[in-house]
């Protein structure tokens, strides 16, 4: 099974730390290779709240929602890893591995919707990890939230890498008829074997170029998120990935600049020195440049976009090439005048 880390960095949480022996283990192979190719396993998770609040102005919702914990795709960059340490986990190999799966998750939204207080506004599936992961294909509590949403009118943005949404066109295709949604399809690069060590187990390229494509035919609002753009890597991609979205009918357009907070530091320099040692001194001196000398930054403001010249050459690139192919516009406005709460089995509204 491939996978984007082959390390479990140091929780930072954890007060002890074990590192393994290396020297009485190096002629254990069975061992080596059990601590590098893990199976999946999925962890029930008792959570009795299914909405997140986000704060950081960065960010452009307010409430998201997250039926899963850790992601099988294991993107070698991915910004969530970190939220696994607060579960005890790491940040690496656990984070690709121990999935920890919300099964109560549309019964949770139902009681979130029904609340007294809630006025409708976007709910963005994915805030932090993808909800079409793999894990999806089995447990589908991204497709029964999206049922709660439909039946209570309820709008609702989706990012994602997987071209599994497209499994989802009947209630997406319902929801845009009605003004409730919004897709953007997450395409990194069009190297597929770029993509595939850097997002082992995302769908391909053109597997995503694709749902775009049966998206918009679909009459789903649907735009593509360059990201993250990887100064040195795939930076130069833009103009050609952002042609290819608008062909196959994306609307809008936008990116993130990689950053390397935490944990994933360590996770991303690991990966860059095993698939791509070549491109590891410029990638990392480059990255540097656009985050004031260091790898991360969490400044609000400029932590999606990054700072100094290759920085604002990025940001020029990418809006010269929007504008060029149509996709310097937003989607449409959803409408959430039509909002109702949720009924319960019995006819009634839920109370509390």
């Amino acid at each position: 099974m491939r996978h984007g880390s082959q390390i479990d960095p140091p929780n930072r949480f954890a007060k002890t730390q074990h590192i393994p022996d290396a020297d009485l283990l190096d002629w254990d192979d069975e061992f080596l290779r059990s601590q590098t190719n893990r199976q999946i396993e999925y962890l029930p998770d008792q959570s009795r709240s299914i909405i997140s609040e986000n704060q950081s102005p960065d960010v452009p919702f307010r409430y998201s929602l997250n039926p899963y914990r850790g992601c099988i795709h294991g993107c070698a960059y991915c910004y969530a890893r970190p939220g696994h340490e607060y579960l005890g986990f790491s940040a690496g190999l656990d984070f690709e591995t121990k999935i920890v799966v919300k099964h109560d998750a549309p019964q949770l939204l139902k009681e979130f919707l029904a609340k007294p207080d809630w006025k409708a506004e976007q709910i963005a599936f994915s805030g932090v990890t993808d909800c079409y992961q793999p894990a999806e294909r089995e447990f589908q509590l991204t497709r029964q939230c999206l049922q709660v949403a439909l039946e209570c009118r309820q709008p609702v943005g989706i990012v994602t890498k997987n071209a599994l949404v497209i499994r989802d066109l009947d209630l997406l295709s319902q929801m845009a008829a009605l003004n409730l949604v919004h897709v953007f399809v997450s395409i990194t690069t069009l190297d597929p074997a770029l993509a595939r060590d850097l997002e082992p187990r995302t769908s391909i390229p053109h597997a995503r170029l694709r749902a775009i494509r049966l998206l918009s035919e679909a009459g789903v609002p649907v735009g593509v998120m360059t990201a993250p753009v990887i100064p040195g890597l795939n930076d130069s991609e833009l103009p050609a990935v952002l042609q290819a979205a608008s062909a196959a009918g994306a609307k809008s357009a936008g990116y993130i600049l990689l950053r390397l907070p935490l944990s994933v530091e360590p996770v991303f320099q690991e990966w860059l020195q095993r698939c791509r040692p070549s491109f590891a001194d410029k990638v990392l001196n480059r990255i540097r440049e656009t985050r004031s000398g260091q790898l991360s930054s969490g400044d609000f403001g400029t932590r999606m976009r990054g700072t100094g010249q290759i920085a604002d050459q990025i940001q020029s690139l990418f809006q010269l090439f929007r504008r060029k192919h149509g996709l310097d516009q937003s989607l449409p406005a959803q409408d959430h005048t039509q909002f109702r709460p949720p009924i319960s089995p019995n006819g009634q509204q839920f109370l509390f």
